[in-house]
């Protein structure tokens, strides 16, 4: 399994646990998957992998059967997520040959092919062609926009939909698409274990509806509650500007958005039923599967987003020149899990504690400039899990009762990180909590900006110790001692992560 940390493969990896297949899954980031509720299953075998290294790549798929290909790339640089994806499919079909496996499935695009396919599209349409090169059939799922909680896609409709009572919008607004529910797509690929007539076929999956994206918003708004939305589409909106409307007003960044952007003028819809003739079951209409992704999301089951996806940064980005620090302590009358519970609350909904407005302030100039502002959120309003997004902070290490760390992705001229750190203080006392900024600055702009913001940190950060310290003490005694925290009681903080800050400031 490939993309066991993304959004279909973190969802697809516990459907195949259920109908007893053992799974080897192939992560760039293992500690990605430790909160994961799978993670522990007999059945599931970890290994770090790169998929740019063929021997090493042959050697892990060894024993296996059949491979999920679910990588890909979603950095709107010209060529360079497609020629990215293009090389890694090159390495992995390699790799299916000399591990003589049996079969590859793939996770593709609906689109038909013509000079007007988008370039996104395209890429994944080749990819089809690269995987087989080598000589193992694939087994290939082409699907238009799939409906769940936490897909970009229904990220982009659901955001524009609440916020935009009024849309001026492009002409791919009128384009027909056939959108398929998660539940869906998973059983499919499921079933195509069991379907051997399926190897080497292209299946065109979606639901039973072909709609307009203006009729998709009016039945996102009418089970949103909202009124029926005012859309007007006018031809001047180019992929560019749409793409940048869609970052503005959504979680999705510019250069996730980009390529889906691009994506929405052409038309994706089943042309071919034989995925429905070989693997039959009643699948969901737009209406169900939107009603069941905004239920899910209210409630907080969302499983898998796709803002976790993509690499962790680590020590390389960190190696030389001088790192400031800011460093804050207070006592709180609680214990190391509850101030530790109070600590994995930050983001999203619940904000930051104090001064939720400079907070936001912030977040609006890191939209400005093209970074992800405060609209990423969060998954889940409690849990916190290694490598997930906490609006424009990433979690890069999680110590449970003792620790929480945090990478900055916002746009700044150096990098940042923010730790907490609980410590008893005697037996049965009060909770030391610590909190450490550190920012190792780029050039003359870096060291401006420290000195600028140092100002704000009394309020920012003294206020949010505050804060998470009246949280603690006010936790219920099942949530101080049983935190809903999705992590094992394990420490996995990259290796000598925030230590090496702490020797080069030292």
């Amino acid at each position: 399994m490939t993309g066991s940390t993304g959004y279909v493969g973190g969802r697809l990896v516990p459907h195949l646990l259920e109908h007893g297949y053992p799974v080897r899954c192939i992560a760039r980031e293992p500690r990605k998957l430790e909160a994961r509720s799978w993670r522990n299953n007999p059945l599931v075998e970890v290994v770090r992998g790169d998929l740019s290294n063929v021997a090493e790549l042959a050697e892990q798929a060894r024993d296996c059967s059949i491979a999920y290909y679910l990588v890909h790339s979603m950095v709107a640089s010209g060529r360079e997520y497609a020629e990215r994806d293009s090389a890694l499919a090159r390495s992995f079909a390699q790799a299916a040959a000399q591990a003589n496996l049996k079969r590859i499935i793939y996770l593709g695009g609906l689109g038909e092919l013509g000079a007007n396919l988008s370039e996104h599209l395209r890429s994944r349409r080749e990819l089809e062609k690269t995987l087989g090169s080598c000589g193992v059939p694939v087994t290939t799922l082409r699907a238009a926009m799939i409906i769940g909680s936490g897909s970009a896609s229904f990220e982009i409709l659901r955001y524009l939909v609440e916020r935009l009572p009024i849309m001026i919008t492009p002409r791919w607004v009128e384009t027909e698409s056939q959108p398929v529910a998660i539940d869906d797509v998973l059983q499919w690929l499921v079933e195509c274990l069991h379907r051997s007539e399926t190897t080497g076929l292209d299946l065109e999956i979606g639901g039973p509806d072909v709609l307009s994206y203006r009729q998709l918003m009016q039945i996102m708004a009418d089970e949103l509650g909202l009124r029926k939305r005012v859309i007007v589409g006018v031809p001047i909106l180019t992929p560019r500007l749409s793409s940048a409307w869609i970052s503005l007003i959504t979680p999705v960044s510019y250069r996730i958005a980009r390529p889906l952007a691009d994506g929405l003028r052409n038309r994706v819809v089943v042309n071919d039923d034989t995925a429905m003739k070989l693997m039959p079951h009643q699948v969901l209409g737009v209406r169900e599967a939107i009603h069941r992704a905004l239920a899910n999301t209210r409630r907080g089951m969302v499983v898998t987003r796709w803002s976790a996806a993509g690499p962790i940064p680590g020590d390389p980005h960190w190696s030389g020149g001088k790192v400031y620090i800011d460093q804050r302590s207070i006592e709180v009358d609680a214990p190391p899990m509850a101030v530790f519970a109070a600590v994995c609350r930050v983001g999203g909904g619940h904000g930051w504690y104090a001064g939720d407005i400079l907070w936001r302030i912030r977040g609006w100039m890191d939209q400005f400039v093209g970074g992800p502002g405060l609209r990423r959120g969060r998954r889940d309003p409690e849990k916190v899990e290694f490598g997930e997004a906490l609006d424009f902070w990433r979690v890069v290490g999680i110590e449970r009762g003792k620790s929480l760390l945090l990478h900055a992705e916002m746009k700044l001229p150096g990098t940042a990180q923010l730790e907490f750190s609980m410590d008893p203080v005697g037996t049965g006392g009060p909770t030391k909590l610590t909190m450490t900024a550190r920012f190792r600055p780029r050039g003359i702009l870096g060291i401006l900006y420290w000195y600028a913001v140092v100002p704000l940190h009394n309020i920012v950060f003294g206020g949010m110790l505050k804060g998470i310290k009246r949280a603690a003490e006010m936790l219920e005694p099942t949530e101080q001692t049983n935190p809903t925290v999705a992590n094992a009681a394990k420490t996995t903080k990259s290796p000598g992560e925030s230590q090496h800050l702490q020797q080069d400031a030292t």
